[in-house]
C-alpha cells in the first residue's frame, strides 16, 4: 500500500497532527499510533496502581488510627445503670466533654513515673463546654483537692463503694471515669455528653507530634522530682519536658494546686494555638503524627470511639478562633474543715454552672483573682444580662506576655 493510499484513509486533521515525515510503514504514522496507544495504556495502568496504592495506604492509616482508640464500655454500662439520676441536657446542640488526665503508672511508657499500685487518680480533670454553633470552647478545671460528694461507685473488682464526702480525685481512683462523671454531674448539674481519658504517654506524644510547645519561664528551673531542668526565658518544651512542666509543684509558682492549674491552662492554650496553625493542619506529613498521637493512649465513651465521630466533633471546632478557646478554674476557696483542701466558692461557682447549663456566654480575664467572679460591664452577645467574667486565659494569649 502506498503512502498516498495510506494517507487518504486518515482524516485531514489526523494528518496534520502527525506532522511531516510520518507514514503507515514501521517507521511512520502506524508506529506513532501504536506508541500513543502503549503510552495511554501504560499511563492508565500507572494511574490505577497509584490510586489503588493511595487507597490502600489511606485505608491502612484509617485502620491504624481507628485501632488506637479504646472504647470505655465499662463506663457506658455503669452510666446507663444510673441514667434516671443523671441531669438532662438543656441545650440540644451544645456539648459537654469531660477530659481526664490519668496519673496511671501502668504500661511501658508510664512506669518510670512511679510504682504502679494498681490504682490511678485523675491528675487533671477539665470540663470542656462547646457552645451551640461552636463559637466558643470553655475549659473549666476542677481542682483535684476539691471536697465533694462522691456517690457509691462500682470498683474495678466488681464491688461497690459507699457514698463519701471526700477529695474529688478519689472518684477516679474508686470507680474510674464513670464515677468521675457522676461526681461532676452531681456537683454541677451539667450533663456530660462525652468523656476522654489520656495518660502521661499520650500527652507527651501529642506535644512531640507538633514539634514542641513554647512557654516562658521567669526563672531557671531545676526540679529533680519533675525531671525538669530548663533555663529562664522563652523555651520550647518537648513531650517529656512538657509533662514535667504541667505536673511540677515545688519549683514553679507558689507550690499550690492553684498555680499548677493556671500553668496547665496556659500550656494547653499554647498547644491549641500550635495545633491550629496552618503549618500543622494543612501539612499531611505533620498532621499524621498529630492524629496518631491524639488517638494513641486514648480512651473514650463508645459513641466517640471512632475516627468518624472524632472527625465530626473536631470539624465543628475548626471555626473557633483561638480567642474563643477559654480556660478557667471553677471558683473555690479553702475548705472550712481543712485549709489544705478546697470547697466551691458560692455564689460564683453556681453562677458558672448555671450559665454552662444554659449555654450562656462567660468571659475570662487574666488579671483577676482566680477564686472570684464579677459582672462584666455591658451586654452579653444576644442576651439581656451582662456576661460574668471569671479569672482565666484564652488560647490567643502569649505565655510570654
Amino acid at each position: 500500500m502506498s503512502d498516498t493510499a495510506g494517507a487518504s484513509s486518515e482524516p485531514p486533521e489526523d494528518r496534520r497532527a502527525l506532522g511531516p515525515g510520518t507514514g503507515s510503514s514501521a517507521s511512520g504514522r502506524g508506529r506513532a499510533r501504536r506508541r500513543r496507544r502503549r503510552w495511554a495504556w501504560g499511563a492508565g495502568i500507572t494511574a490505577t496502581v497509584v490510586l489503588l496504592a493511595a487507597a490502600g495506604a489511606g485505608w491502612a492509616v484509617y485502620v491504624k488510627l481507628e485501632g488506637n482508640i479504646t472504647a470505655d464500655e465499662a463506663a457506658a454500662a455503669e452510666l446507663a445503670r444510673y441514667e434516671k439520676e443523671r441531669p438532662t441536657a438543656l441545650v440540644k446542640d451544645a456539648r459537654n466533654i469531660l477530659l481526664i488526665g490519668s496519673d496511671s503508672r501502668s504500661g511501658e511508657g508510664n512506669a518510670h513515673y512511679g510504682r504502679d499500685a494498681g490504682t490511678e487518680r485523675s491528675d487533671t480533670v477539665i470540663l470542656l463546654h462547646l457552645s451551640t454553633g461552636r463559637h466558643t470552647a470553655t475549659a473549666v478545671s476542677v481542682p483535684r483537692d476539691l471536697m465533694v460528694d462522691v456517690p457509691g461507685c462500682r470498683r474495678p473488682d466488681g464491688s461497690r463503694s459507699e457514698p463519701a464526702f471526700t477529695m474529688f480525685n478519689s472518684a477516679f481512683a474508686v470507680g474510674g471515669s464513670a464515677c468521675t462523671i457522676r461526681t461532676v454531674e452531681k456537683l454541677t448539674g451539667i450533663r456530660i455528653d462525652h468523656h476522654v481519658v489520656v495518660d502521661f504517654d499520650g500527652f507527651k506524644d501529642m506535644v512531640d507530634a507538633v514539634d514542641g510547645v513554647e512557654v516562658c519561664l521567669r526563672e531557671p528551673v531545676d526540679d529533680k522530682d519533675a525531671r525538669l531542668k530548663l533555663p529562664a526565658g522563652r523555651v520550647k518544651l518537648n513531650g517529656e519536658q512538657a509533662l514535667g512542666y504541667v505536673r511540677a509543684r515545688k519549683t514553679l509558682g507558689d507550690g499550690s494546686d492553684t498555680s499548677r492549674m493556671e500553668r496547665q491552662q496556659r500550656f494547653l492554650g499554647a498547644l491549641v494555638s500550635k495545633v491550629s496553625g496552618n503549618d500543622v493542619l494543612l501539612n499531611p506529613v505533620k498532621l499524621y503524627p498529630v492524629l496518631d498521637a491524639a488517638t494513641s493512649s486514648l480512651t473514650t465513651d463508645p459513641e466517640l470511639a471512632s475516627l468518624r465521630s472524632l472527625y465530626d466533633l473536631s470539624r465543628g471546632l475548626r471555626g473557633i478562633p483561638t480567642e474563643g478557646v477559654q480556660f478557667l478554674t471553677v471558683p473555690r476557696e479553702p475548705y472550712s474543715g481543712d485549709p489544705n483542701r478546697d470547697q466551691l466558692a458560692q455564689p460564683a461557682a453556681e453562677k458558672l454552672f448555671e450559665r454552662l447549663r444554659r449555654d450562656a456566654p462567660v468571659a475570662v480575664n487574666a488579671d483577676g483573682d482566680r477564686k472570684s467572679t464579677q459582672e462584666e460591664p455591658g451586654k452579653a452577645p444576644g442576651g439581656a444580662s451582662p456576661a460574668p467574667t471569671f479569672s482565666g486565659n484564652t488560647a490567643a494569649e502569649d505565655t510570654c506576655a
